[in-house]
């Protein structure tokens, strides 16, 4: 969300929280209301309804475009109440495979995450086992990478956006705040006046199925990471009857509300820290002196410092803000194999060099070595907050508060992942038309595989155990590990996912690797 990062009531132009799975970042992650909508499975969308006929009768003409990969798109209507006023085109890639019988579905989480650029990482994503075994299509949602993508601002004015910082605390500089806020998502709307109302997840679940028919799939396999478990079960609610092997890695809360989904990111991301501070203070060029307390109020100091001080980080332009600082923590508590390299950055920080943290903050930007960031750098505020119809407020005094009961939570993080909901008050209210408010269910379903890591940041591993208790029928798999999702993390659960999507053969509910 846009909103807050920093310590003290300084808050920057954006809030980074949650990063997409495997390595695609984004900035934050949210989840589905619990509604009182129709229940479950009773209003399935039919393939001949609502004027739909059109779209379900696409066929997809496949060319390649790189080594293993072949390119293509389904188009889909921008309004399903109202197919006829006007279409977007559903970017697709896959990785194909000679010996390949049927194809999995994936998405790498976000919101905002490019299932077409995962397939450039395939090999790295999926297992060797998967990777003969099936055909792996990635898609961009609608709003990401080359489908219609929600582009808000220009590379230099993202540079200058996403540094700059408030002193919240005082009337004029909350009063900056809410207009830089407020100019982005209004240069959102401006730029996207046709889509950006229409890049929720309930309707990019409903592209899903028109993939799924344009793939030619009775019923569809797929594999979600982190948000990546919402728009499954998402779709799963919708389409229960056409799903097939469904893999729902990093699980999603399906029942808190966005307040609650902050305070477990704030407690997951605080006690991920700490692990990590642990293990580093067992390794010779570890940064930090000291108890874990003592390494972490050090860390509280060096944030201090960079705040007063920036550091300098090769571009003289850019030096290395605090902002940067949390950044490529966060950035780092997703992968263990990351540690290291945050050890490394920090140390050369303290030396007076900064590049390494800079290289780590704009990977979580998505800002690329040549200065140009992510074309759909707008898609993670406008999914969420249609997501969230109604959340926010722009008043400071609760503001504050809410900050203040985060800061309590995590010294360290809670002032970071305050005032993330700002943003949502300034779109406009018409675009809540399409919120995607159900109680999901997937009643129509068969049973469905969900995986939790113990030690994930990003996505507690409770809502793994929510997420099975909420569906009418799923298995719980547990790696018993650290950082974001499980698949690739080591490989037993790698196995029980590989037999599943492709022998159909499921886990036995409670495995634990």
């Amino acid at each position: 969300m846009i909103g807050a990062k920093g310590v003290r009531g300084v808050v920057a132009g954006v809030a980074l929280l949650v990063l997409v799975g495997c390595g695609l970042p984004a900035p934050m992650l949210q989840d589905v209301n619990e509604g009182d909508s129709t229940e479950s499975g009773d209003d399935q969308p039919s393939i001949d309804q609502d004027g739909l006929e059109r779209f379900y009768g696409q066929t997809i003409t496949w060319t390649d475009c790189g080594q293993d990969q072949e390119c293509a798109s389904v188009e889909v209507p921008i309004d399903y109440d109202h197919p006829d006023r006007g279409t977007v085109d559903i970017a697709l890639k896959k990785h194909a495979s000679s010996s390949a019988e049927g194809m999995v579905l994936v998405n790498p989480g976000g919101p905002g995450g490019s299932g077409v650029e995962l397939i450039d990482q395939a090999r790295e994503a999926f297992s060797p086992t998967l990777l003969e075994a099936k055909e792996i299509v990635g898609f961009d949602p609608r709003g990401v990478g080359q489908s219609a993508p929600i582009s808000c601002l220009e590379d230099d004015e993202l540079d200058e956006f996403y540094s700059a910082t408030f002193e919240v605390d005082t009337d004029e500089g909350f009063e900056d705040f809410l207009k830089s806020t407020e100019e982005f998502v209004s240069a959102c709307e401006e730029n996207n006046p046709n889509t950006i109302g229409f890049v929720d997840t309930l309707s990019a679940a409903r592209d899903m199925d028109i993939i799924r028919q344009a793939l030619g799939q009775e019923k569809l396999d797929y594999l979600g990471f982190s948000y990546g478990t919402k728009l499954g079960a998402t779709y799963a609610d919708l389409f229960g009857e056409r799903v097939g092997a469904f893999v729902l890695d990093g699980a999603m809360t399906l029942s808190a509300d966005v307040q609650e989904i902050t305070y477990a990111q704030v407690e997951g991301f605080e006690r991920a820290y700490r692990v990590y501070l642990k293990n580093c203070l067992t390794t010779p060029q570890c940064p930090f002196t000291g108890s874990v307390d003592d390494a972490y109020d050090q860390t509280v100091r060096m944030l201090e410092r960079v705040s007063d001080q920036p550091v300098d980080s090769g571009d003289p332009d850019r030096p290395v803000t605090e902002v940067d600082v949390m950044n490529a923590i966060i950035i780092a508590m997703y992968d263990v194999a990351t540690w290291e390299v945050l050890s490394t950055a920090i140390s050369a920080l303290d030396g007076g060099d900064g590049s390494v943290v800079k290289f780590l903050s704009d990977v979580v930007l998505d800002r690329k070595t040549d200065g140009s960031y992510s074309p759909s750098h707008g898609a993670m505020m406008a999914i969420q907050c249609l997501d969230y119809p109604g959340a926010g407020t722009t008043d400071k005094e609760d503001l504050a508060k809410e900050a203040e009961k985060l800061e309590e939570l995590s010294e360290l993080f809670g002032p970071s992942l305050a005032y993330g909901e700002v943003a949502c008050t300034m779109l406009d209210e018409q675009a809540g038309d399409v919120a995607t408010d159900r109680d999901l269910t997937a009643a129509q379903a068969p049973t469905m595989v969900v995986l939790g890591t113990t030690g994930d940041p990003a996505t507690p591993y409770h809502w793994a155990e929510e997420m099975v208790e909420h569906l009418d029928d799923a298995v719980l798999v547990t790696w018993e590990g650290e950082g974001h999702l499980a698949y690739r993390g080591n490989s037993c659960v790698d196995e029980a996912v590989d037999e599943f999507l492709i022998d159909g053969v499921l886990p036995e509910d409670g495995l634990t690797c």
